[in-house]
C-alpha cells in the first residue's frame, strides 16, 4: 500500500462526468515481420500478462479512505482481469488515419472504472495495410508523461537485453478499514511535520522573484485572466481525436536554421494553427493565449508512476501575423515562462497539493466542470514529450508509430500533445464534442503553419514523406 501524492490525488479529484482524466497512448503496429503468425487480442493478453510483474501501475487498485480523511491509497499488488482490461475493437472501413482517429475518440469518451486498476487497453483491428493498433487508456493519477514513456519501454521490447517474461505475479490482500484509518492518521502527522519546509520553499521562491532583475511579461503576471475563446467553455463528455505526422528531421532542420529549440517550434506551430482557428471561429486573434506547458522535475529512467511535473504558463503569440516573428516570440515566451517557473520553484504547486482536503477539492472541481465559462487559469495545455529513439516491438511485431495525448481540463476544450518517435514528430489533438467541427482542422492547420514557417525561412516547403507513418 502507498499513499497517492498530493499532485496524483488532485488529478483524481479533478475528474468529473464531463472531465475525464485518462491519458491516451496509441501504437500502430506492423505485422509483416511475424511471418504469418497470429497476433490478436489473446496474444496481446499473453504479452501483457508476462510483463505484469514489472508494469507496477497496471496492478494498482484505488482504495478510498473512510470519511475521506486523507488522500486515497494504491493497493499495489491487486488482481488484474485481463479479459476486462485488454479488449478487441475494429475500426470502420477503409481503416485509414481518419477512421483510427475516430475510433480512438469514441474509446476516449468514457471514464475508467475506479473499482478496477485504472487502465484499459484495446487491440484495434481493420487498419489498412494489415496493420493493427494498440490503444492504452491510463489514468493521469497513475503516471505523468515521463513515467508513461518509461512504462511504455517496459511494456514493449525497448529495454536493453532480452525481455525476461514471467507467467505469474504476486498479489496482496486488501487492507482493513482500521488499517486505512491508522495509516491516514500517521501520514497526516508526517505531512504536518513537512509543512515548515514547504513554507520555507515558498518563501525562498517569492524572494527570488522579488530580487530578480528581469521583469515578468504582463501575460504571466495575470495568470487568471486568459482571453475568452471558442475553445473555452463548459465541456461535454464526448471526446474527439486527430493526428498528424511530421518528419523529425524537417523540424530539427528548421529549428537549427532559426536558432530555436524543438519545443519552441512546437509552440510556434501551435500558435500559427490556433491563430487560423481563432480567426475562423471567433473572427479575431488580437491577444496572446495562455498555454500551460508541462515540465517534469524528475526524469529518472526507472520511474514508472506518479506525477512530478509543473505546468509552466507560456504566452502563446497567436496575435503575431508574421511566421518568423511568431517563432521568435514563442522562443522568448518559453524562456520567460521557464525563468518564472524556476524563480518561484518548480515544485511549488506539487508540494502544496499534498494539503488539498479530498472532499472540498472534489466539490470545487465539480463546480468548475459545470460552470459555463472559460478556464480561469489557461486557454489550453500544450505538451512536447521526447519519445523512444529506437523502434519498439510488441510480441515481435514492429511498432511503426506512437501517439500520445493528455486529458482535457475544465473549461478547456483542446489539448495538443506532440510525441517524438525515432524519425517522426507525431501530433495528437484531443477535443470535446463541441469545440471544433472536426479536430483534424487543428492538425491540418499545424502542418500548414509548419510549412508557412519553412517557406518564410527560405527552406523547402516540400515536406519529407515519413514512409513508416499512416498516410495523411
Amino acid at each position: 500500500m502507498k499513499r497517492l501524492r498530493g499532485w496524483d490525488a488532485v488529478l483524481l479529484y479533478s475528474e468529473t462526468p464531463n472531465v475525464h482524466m485518462h491519458t491516451l497512448k496509441l501504437a500502430v503496429i506492423e505485422l509483416d515481420g511475424l511471418n504469418g503468425a497470429k497476433f490478436g487480442v489473446e496474444e496481446l493478453r499473453k504479452v501483457i500478462h508476462s510483463r505484469l510483474y514489472k508494469l507496477d501501475p497496471f496492478r494498482y487498485e484505488l482504495i478510498d479512505i473512510p470519511f475521506k480523511f486523507h488522500h486515497p491509497m494504491w493497493r499495489e499488488n491487486a488482481e488484474v482481469d485481463l479479459d476486462y482490461h485488454v479488449r478487441p475493437y475494429r475500426v470502420d472501413a477503409p481503416g485509414g488515419r481518419r477512421q483510427l482517429d475516430e475510433a480512438v475518440g469514441r474509446l476516449a469518451s468514457t471514464p475508467l472504472d475506479r473499482s478496477r486498476p485504472l487502465w484499459e487497453m484495446y487491440l484495434i483491428e481493420g487498419l489498412a495495410g494489415g496493420r493493427i493498433a494498440v490503444l492504452g487508456k491510463i489514468h493521469h493519477a497513475l503516471a505523468d508523461g515521463v513515467a508513461s514513456a518509461n512504462l511504455l519501454a517496459r511494456g514493449m521490447d525497448l529495454q536493453e537485453g532480452s525481455q525476461a517474461d514471467r507467467d505469474s505475479y504476486a498479489t496482496d490482500p486488501a487492507p482493513s478499514r482500521g488499517e486505512l484509518v491508522r495509516s491516514a492518521f500517521g501520514d497526516h502527522l508526517r505531512q504536518i511535520a513537512r509543512l515548515p519546509a514547504t513554507v520555507r520553499y515558498t518563501a525562498q521562491g517569492v524572494r527570488r522573484v522579488r530580487e530578480s532583475p528581469h521583469k515578468l511579461s504582463p501575460e504571466l503576471t495575470r495568470p487568471f485572466t486568459p482571453p475568452p475563446t471558442f475553445m473555452n467553455h463548459m465541456l461535454d463528455a464526448t471526446r474527439r481525436f486527430a493526428t498528424a505526422t511530421l518528419a523529425l528531421a524537417d523540424v530539427k532542420e528548421t529549428a537549427k536554421h532559426l536558432g530555436v529549440t524543438i519545443n519552441d517550434m512546437v509552440l510556434a506551430i501551435s500558435a500559427g494553427a490556433l491563430r487560423k482557428l481563432l480567426l475562423q471561429y471567433d473572427g479575431h486573434a488580437d491577444h496572446p493565449l495562455l498555454a500551460s506547458v508541462p515540465v517534469s522535475f524528475d526524469f529518472s529512467p526507472d520511474r514508472i508512476s506518479g506525477n512530478y511535473f509543473t505546468g509552466v504558463l507560456v504566452s502563446l503569440p497567436v496575435d503575431v501575423e508574421d511566421p518568423l516573428k511568431r517563432v521568435s516570440a514563442a522562443h522568448d515566451a518559453a524562456a520567460a515562462g521557464k525563468e518564472s517557473n524556476n524563480l518561484i520553484g518548480p515544485e511549488l504547486v506539487s508540494r502544496w497539493s499534498a494539503y488539498f482536503p479530498p472532499a472540498p477539492a472534489e466539490a470545487m472541481f465539480r463546480w468548475l466542470s459545470n460552470k459555463d465559462g472559460q478556464n480561469k487559469v489557461m486557454n489550453l495545455p500544450i505538451s512536447n514529450v521526447p519519445g523512444p529513439r529506437e523502434r519498439a516491438r510488441v510480441g515481435g511485431a514492429l511498432v511503426t508509430e506512437i501517439y500520445s495525448v493528455g486529458p482535457l481540463t475544465a473549461g478547456s476544450g483542446l489539448n495538443i500533445t506532440v510525441w517524438s518517435y525515432v524519425d517522426q514528430l507525431n501530433i495528437s489533438v484531443l477535443s470535446d464534442g463541441k469545440t471544433l467541427n472536426d479536430p483534424h482542422e487543428l492538425t491540418d492547420a499545424m502542418v500548414e503553419a509548419f510549412v508557412e514557417i519553412r517557406g518564410a525561412a527560405g527552406l523547402s516547403t516540400q515536406l519529407t514523406v515519413v514512409d513508416t507513418a499512416m498516410a495523411p
